[in-house]
């Protein structure tokens, strides 16, 4: 299977569960040490996602990206893996989130139907649940395939055991997850999906992102569609050691596709290529929060850079 569903969970469950005792037992700041030494050993490693790296830093910057650059966006992504264990475990403690948009959020909520808040693997999803600790109240609802990193997702369902239940597990099947999300609407719930990755198979349209078409799931406006609720995208960008931007932005009251299917397909490319242009409005002002890593384009032109060569890494 190729793209992202093709890639192996990266460290596995003794590297996930090493970290979080050290973690917890030790602190934020010793662990965060660790993070140089596993960016090393990713970027050596991990020969696939060194070179979809440096593809999108090269997208993003107009210019052949630094190995310096790589090794950034690197340490990014272990830095937010790292802090979705303190934000289960300890909540927002020790986290500083500025966030915006929140009078949005709180608009979208107000009529009692429920909201669809569609993020990207830009950032930190688990930034979201700054919100819960904010509004005890909030049923909050994650849209997440638990297949994908099982590991991971194990790791963090022992820090947090209510966790399984705020997740709509993806590999269920289409009927059995807009069944669950039409019954979570109907309650109020703020129901929040991932709307960059396309699933093996799934219908895609190609819309215009840093410079190149790139294949967007039509998925989520469809979701959107038939459940007829307030959307609106949302940002956990990582800012720094603890600093993160949180942001909600309003994007429909509600989703109306057509039924001829020639106009469908033009409405949800237009859907598609309004969040597109968001996320990259994200990526330029912060280009390391992008955690896709691989082929993200599907391009002939992602091949192995100067100092790429084959036998480094995976």
């Amino acid at each position: 299977m190729s793209g992202w569903q093709g890639r192996r969970e990266g460290g596995g469950w003794f590297a996930l569960w090493l970290i979080r005792f050290i973690g917890l037992r030790l602190g934020r700041a010793p662990a965060r040490l660790l993070l140089y030494p596993v960016t090393l050993y990713f970027f050596m490693r991990r020969g696939s996602e060194r070179r979809a790296s440096r593809a999108y830093l090269t997208r993003m910057f107009g210019r052949p990206a630094r190995t310096r650059e790589v090794l950034r966006h690197f340490h990014a992504f272990a830095a937010t893996t790292l802090d979705r264990v303190f934000l289960l475990a300890r909540g927002a403690r020790g986290f500083h989130f500025e966030i915006s948009g929140l009078d949005v959020l709180e608009q979208a909520l107000a009529g009692g139907r429920g909201a669809l808040l569609i993020g990207a693997h830009v950032g930190s999803f688990e930034a979201l649940r700054v919100l819960v600790t904010r509004r005890p109240d909030l049923d909050l609802r994650l849209v997440l395939d638990r297949q994908q990193t099982p590991a991971l997702n194990m790791l963090l369902e022992a820090l947090a055991p209510t966790l399984r239940a705020q997740v709509i597990d993806a590999a269920q099947g289409g009927v059995t997850v807009m069944l669950a999300l039409g019954e979570a609407a109907r309650h109020g719930a703020l129901l929040a999906l991932l709307g960059d990755r396309a699933r093996h198979g799934e219908a895609t349209c190609r819309v215009p992102l840093l410079g190149a078409a790139a294949p967007l799931p039509a998925a989520p406006w469809r979701v959107a569609a038939a459940l007829q609720v307030p959307v609106l995208l949302s940002f956990g960008l990582y800012a720094s050691r603890s600093r993160y931007h949180l942001r909600f932005e309003a994007f429909a009251e509600s989703i109306e596709l057509p039924r001829a299917a020639d106009a469908r397909a033009v409405a949800i490319q237009a859907c598609a290529a309004r969040y597109a242009a968001r996320i990259e409005a994200q990526l330029r002002e912060s280009p390391y929060n992008w955690f896709n890593f691989y082929d993200f384009w599907q391009t002939p032109e992602l091949v192995p850079a100067a100092g790429d060569a084959a036998g480094v890494g995976g």
